[in-house]
């Protein structure tokens, strides 16, 4: 999009140019309206599992840029001998996650793809001054996560068949965790940068938060949370793909 020509309108408040987690619009004085787009492949083999976890990460977006998600439209694509029960599995696991963030689907597209795939477009509201981009940070912020990583780290060892039960739980309910809790928390606090931390994992989205501020950011290994096994999965150089291609 960096070599299309730029939509000029006073009332946008965050497109495109920072990369940020979802655009947003000022429809008055007190209502800015936030939209993002997102979907991906299964991560596991449930189909419910799979659309819970697709749209609590859809949703995340909106949390993260300081609204509250309010209508979800469903974007599902999978291939003409997919089985039935799969496809309405997958939407109510999405349901059921839009339904926890007290918003409501009003719809959705179907896509026939050889390649199983779902997520949401998901629209939210906020106050203009409530609006939290990814590259406010200001000198002498700390850092806080609301999630532990390693989330890939522990998918591709279910990938290759290697994960204990307990630990392919733990990942699921992580993944599939709203990050709503964390976000009505976080409004009585001066927030100055937020952001969703995905598939450039902890180091990339902090070089994205930090790349155009005068600071730097220090990391203390021993407390950044982890989930339960990462650590010696990662060790035996069972990492997802994107762990090399994220090298700063």
């Amino acid at each position: 999009m960096c070599k299309l020509p730029k939509f000029s309108d006073p009332n946008l408040m965050v497109g495109f140019d920072t990369s940020d987690d979802a655009s947003v619009y000022k429809l008055n004085e007190t209502t800015a309206i936030i939209q993002t787009v997102d979907m991906f492949p299964p991560v596991t083999d449930d189909p419910y599992d799979f659309g819970r976890i697709a749209a609590a990460n859809a949703l995340s977006d909106v949390y993260a840029m300081g609204g509250h998600p309010k209508l979800a439209l469903n974007i599902l694509c999978y291939p003409e001998d997919f089985p039935l029960a799969s496809v309405e599995s997958i939407l109510r696991g999405g349901y059921d996650k839009v339904a926890e963030a007290g918003a409501i689907i009003t719809g959705g597209h179907t896509i026939k793809d050889p390649v199983p795939k779902y997520g949401l477009s998901v629209t939210g509201f906020a106050h203009p001054k409530d609006i939290r981009t990814n590259n406010g940070v200001r000198e002498g912020d700390v850092l806080i996560l609301t999630k532990p990583i390693g989330i890939g780290t522990l998918n591709s060892a279910a990938t290759i068949g290697v994960i204990t039960p307990e630990e392919k739980k733990r990942v699921i309910e992580t993944m599939a965790e709203l990050n709503k809790t964390a976000f009505e928390v976080s409004r009585g606090f001066p927030i100055h940068a937020s952001t969703d931390v995905t598939g450039f994992g902890l180091l990339g989205h902090a070089f994205e938060m930090f790349d155009d501020t005068d600071c730097s950011l220090s990391l203390l290994s021993w407390q950044i949370p982890v989930l339960e096994g990462a650590l010696a999965y990662a060790r035996q150089a069972i990492v997802p793909g994107g762990t090399f291609t994220n090298q700063i």
